[in-house]
């Protein structure tokens, strides 16, 4: 062989070598560039459900001052309903009391009053009709 056909041999070795190379750098950065947009859109369903989240833990949030205050207001209620029945209970003792003072006074004046019947009955059911 001559020693033109080795420089030419040699000149088209480098040549491709150098074409292969130009290609694999040209499906690097192809290959770089669609591993780029994959991350762009992975980020921007990140950012979406990122939004979501806070959306959701916002509405929970929500939810649970909710129930909280139905609860204090339940339980308010319900302090409030003990308070009625103890007053409640505290006018039936004292109306209790108050017609036995009425019952001792009535039958103090029939001791007393020398034209009263004896046994006291009528004042007693008309005491009763009253408390009724």
């Amino acid at each position: 062989m001559s020693t033109g056909t080795i420089i030419a041999i040699a000149f088209g070795a480098v040549v491709v070598l150098l074409l292969i190379a130009l290609v694999a750098r040209a499906a690097s950065r192809r290959r770089d560039e669609c591993r780029r947009e994959q991350a762009g859109e992975l980020r921007q369903q990140a950012r979406s459900r990122s939004i979501q989240v806070e959306s959701a833990r916002a509405s929970a949030d929500e939810q649970a001052a909710q129930a909280k205050r139905a609860q204090a207001e339940s339980e308010e209620r319900a302090a409030q309903a003990r308070q009625g029945h103890a007053a409640a209970e505290r006018q039936a003792v004292e109306a209790e009391h108050l017609t036995e003072s009425a019952r001792e006074q009535h039958a103090q004046a029939r001791a007393v009053d020398p034209d009263a019947s004896g046994s006291g009955q009528d004042e007693a059911l008309a005491i009763n009709e009253r408390t009724a």
